[in-house]
């Protein structure tokens, strides 16, 4: 037996931790002891049944999960490896790793690299591997330190907090107000929160400016964001990447007549090698120290509660789960 919030719509919908045994495992030839899992904004949405998420019930929550291997069928995984999961529709069509067990296919995983304990590998998590992802992303579009600052919305957030980080190891940098020590990144948050990460604009002070605006200063790098993003790009001067969500209230005039590149990644069914490469990157570029100072951890049994939380605005940073609590 084990433990894992299980969610269900029969025929209303609930989301209770409660325990199970092995038969309500999924198929699949890796079976995993999980030692921590994540809550990402997903898990949350499908927790608080706030959005249609699941799309198999009934459901574990869970995109994100590391732990060892008890049962392999897989010729790539033997008993005792240590794995990490990130995406691949688990939590969606395929029960997660809110759970003390999951069973998963062999070809979604990949080695826990040593530089991060289980629970740094889910601070980082999907958020920070999707981070990751975006400054690979922006990389090969040619951003170098150096070239200007980066803006990066949603700064309090998982995506947003690694992506931070990630940028001030890389030596990124930003310039105001100027009297006060540069800084790697320009934050943006959304959020009213009890505190903002130093330098971070609530989205309210960024106001509309229609579809061309005037321009900032050259080589301002807007990075990744929702809604608030498309005030810079309206303002911006060319030669910039640019990151959105899927409420990008603009038109396509930026980007044609600045040439600004929108890039997008998919870090949910992103193939292997890209997966390694993030992780070697993370693995490198991310001081493990600066994780805990944007984690907090809870047991299974409160990650029902945590998700409402999360979902109200009252979590900045990561959430990990101890699912062998």
């Amino acid at each position: 037996m084990f433990n894992a919030p299980v969610l269900d719509k029969s025929p209303d919908f609930s989301a209770a931790v409660r325990a199970v045994d092995d038969s309500f495992l999924p198929d699949g030839d890796v079976t995993t002891a999980v030692d921590y899992s994540t809550l990402n904004y997903k898990d949350a949405l499908a927790i608080t049944n706030r959005s249609p998420v699941v799309r198999s019930w009934p459901m574990v929550a869970g995109i994100d999960g590391t732990g060892t291997v008890t049962e392999s069928a897989s010729p790539a995984w033997r008993v005792g490896d240590v794995v990490v999961l990130n995406g691949f529709g688990v939590g969606e069509t395929h029960k997660g790793c809110l759970a003390g067990k999951a069973r998963l296919k062999g070809e979604w995983l990949i080695r826990r690299p040593p530089a991060f304990s289980a629970k740094q590998a889910m601070a980082i998590g999907t958020a920070g591997y999707t981070a990751m992802l975006c400054v690979l992303a922006l990389e090969r579009h040619g951003l170098k330190p150096g070239d200007g600052e980066v803006l990066v919305t949603g700064a309090t957030g998982g995506v947003g907090s690694v992506a931070i980080a990630l940028l001030a190891k890389l030596g990124h940098r930003w310039s105001r107000p100027p009297a006060r020590r540069p800084r790697p990144t320009t934050c943006a948050s959304g959020r009213h929160v009890g505190h903002r990460p130093r330098g971070a604009l609530r989205a309210g002070q960024a106001a509309a400016e229609g579809t061309l605006g005037r321009r900032g200063r050259r080589g301002r790098q807007p990075h990744a964001g929702e809604r608030l993003c498309a005030n810079p790009l309206r303002r911006r001067d060319r030669r910039l990447r640019a990151g959105a969500g899927p409420d990008f209230p603009a038109t396509v005039a930026p980007f044609i007549l600045r040439g600004i590149a929108l890039l997008g990644v998919d870090s949910v069914m992103a193939p292997l090698a890209l997966r390694e490469q993030a992780r070697a990157r993370l693995a490198r570029d991310l001081d493990p120290a600066l994780l805990e100072t944007i984690t907090t951890e809870v047991p299974l049994a409160q990650a029902v509660d945590a998700a409402h939380q999360l979902m109200a605005g009252r979590v900045r940073g990561r959430i990990v789960v101890a699912t062998q609590s």
